[in-house]
């Protein structure tokens, strides 16, 4: 985990414009914040460093790329020590279709995002689930994104 950083105004712009666009060149974002295309990317650098940014990425449409089915699954565990609670997080970050996980408080103990390409394939992932240790699991099949993914709400002061 990041410790939370301070982060002045130019941060704040820079952060905003990156989170909408992190494609365009230096230059641009330089022009569009009002810095020299240096200290925009020296700012830039800082804040990968820092772990504020985690990273740049392309966002993938799943049914494009051959995973129509894509699945919320809630999870709760057999055991609740922490090897169970380990070999279960060690077999998920080997499962490629599983393309999220996170821990939970409530009812169930995490919750996972996973794509397949078809039913037989969501059932054989399901199956590994149970194999790592989870007692219960329940699949909510996503029909249609309601809200992209979208920005921090940065603030400027």
């Amino acid at each position: 985990m990041v410790a939370e950083q301070s982060l002045d105004l130019v941060d704040v712009a820079l952060l905003r414009e990156l989170q909408t666009d992190a494609d365009r060149p230096n230059v641009e974002l330089a022009r569009t914040i009002g810095l020299s295309p240096a200290a925009t990317l020296h700012r830039v650098r800082r804040l990968k460093e820092s772990g504020v940014i985690d990273g740049v990425r392309a966002r993938v449409d799943p049914t494009a790329a051959g995973f129509p089915l894509q699945v919320y699954v809630s999870i709760s565990l057999a055991q609740h020590d922490e090897r169970s609670h380990n070999r279960f997080q060690d077999a998920m970050r080997r499962i490629p279709n599983v393309i999220g996980a996170d821990w939970v408080s409530g009812a169930d103990d995490a919750v996972l995002q996973v794509v397949a390409r078809d039913v037989n394939e969501l059932q054989r992932l399901l199956m590994l689930f149970s194999r790592a240790g989870a007692q219960r699991v329940l699949t909510s099949l996503r029909l249609e994104q309601m809200k992209p993914p979208s920005p921090l709400p940065l603030s400027d002061g």
